[in-house]
């Protein structure tokens, strides 16, 4: 597997050492954080009692080689509205954080690593949830 978006989920459990997120980030050759995940974590963080060490652990995690954080752009702003204009033809509107990982999952041509099943009713969108998710 070459690359996938990861969402705040997604780490949760990868950080909780589950079995299925510790093998699939495991797989991923690139690890894309978008940067409204790297706000939802680092508002978690703040929330809770060990915000220094989340902070740290985050930090380490962002500082390996195939982590990056993708920016927020004009062109990303376009996936966004994209997305949402289609899902809320549809019926099917998620929330407004989960919008912009869609449309920086579209934008990279990456799948989403995730447990949120909304993003199943993004047309496009490849999703993650286990490791069997990356077989061909």
């Amino acid at each position: 597997m070459s690359g996938l978006i990861l969402d705040t989920n997604a780490y949760v459990a990868f950080k909780r050492g589950m079995d299925g997120a510790v093998e699939v980030l495991s797989l991923a050759e690139e690890i894309v954080v978008p940067a409204v995940v790297l706000g939802e974590l680092l508002a978690g963080f703040a929330c809770g009692d060990r915000e220094a060490e989340n902070r740290r652990e985050f930090t380490e995690f962002l500082d390996l080689a195939r982590v990056r954080v993708a920016v927020v752009d004009s062109t990303t702003a376009s996936w966004y509205g994209r997305v949402y204009s289609r899902l809320r033809r549809s019926g099917r509107p998620i929330p407004a954080n989960d919008l912009w990982i869609a449309a920086s999952a579209l934008q990279n041509g990456l799948p989403v690593f995730s447990y949120d099943r909304h993003f199943d009713h993004v047309e496009g969108l490849a999703i993650v949830a286990r490791p069997e998710d990356l077989l061909p």
